[in-house]
């Protein structure tokens, strides 16, 4: 009897997307400039990403989102997401992390677009989409999201109102400017 040889399975693939000259180690880096460090120069905001429909296993973009716009005509923000869901693995997560729109930190970089708030993600949920703002939706809209995505999200804070209670910290949250510092999203393709 001969035995049955499996074939390779196919390479995990990783994106550090607009990972600059600083990508994770074994990760692909992903940036629109080539840095060096950079394994695919690709405007992930504009152009078709160069990998197959459900081929991506993780992906991972810090500080980078806030460099998408979505006006002038341009749809880059709902372009990045509708591309990396086309290309994630069902179920397959990515990790966001960004600069809080109420913090100082999101208007010092001049290369820095509008702010992406916590609404925003509900946005990327199709049930919620076509429920409450269906304009967005690819159905309606040729820009519109296409994507599924499942979106939980937290914060980091300044570091002296990490000692307070937890009660006085959500209300810091909700009251005060430069409390919160960065937002960390997990999004799951959702397929």
């Amino acid at each position: 009897m001969n035995a049955v040889v499996n074939p390779d399975p196919a390479p995990i693939i990783k994106l550090d997307i607009g990972c600059g000259p600083n990508k994770k180690a074994d990760w692909t880096g992903v940036d629109r400039i080539a840095f060096p460090n950079v394994d695919v120069v690709c405007d992930v905001g504009t152009q078709t990403w160069p990998w197959a429909d459900n081929s991506v296993d993780e992906a991972h973009a810090s500080h980078f989102l806030e460099h998408l716009t979505n006006f002038n005509g341009k749809w880059e923000r709902v372009h990045f997401f509708n591309e990396l869901f086309r290309v994630m693995k069902p179920m397959g997560q990515c990790l966001l992390i960004f600069p809080h729109w109420s913090s100082n930190r999101y208007y010092g970089d001049p290369t820095h677009c509008e702010p992406f708030s916590e609404m925003g993600f509900y946005y990327l949920d199709r049930a919620w989409r076509k429920a409450n703002a269906p304009h967005t939706d690819i159905e309606h809209n040729p820009n519109g999201y296409s994507c599924n995505w499942n979106c939980t999200w937290a914060y980091t804070m300044r570091q002296d109102l990490t000692l307070r209670n937890t009660d006085y910290q959500q209300y810091a949250m909700q009251n005060y400017k430069e409390v919160i510092l960065d937002m960390m999203a997990t999004m799951t393709a959702t397929k």
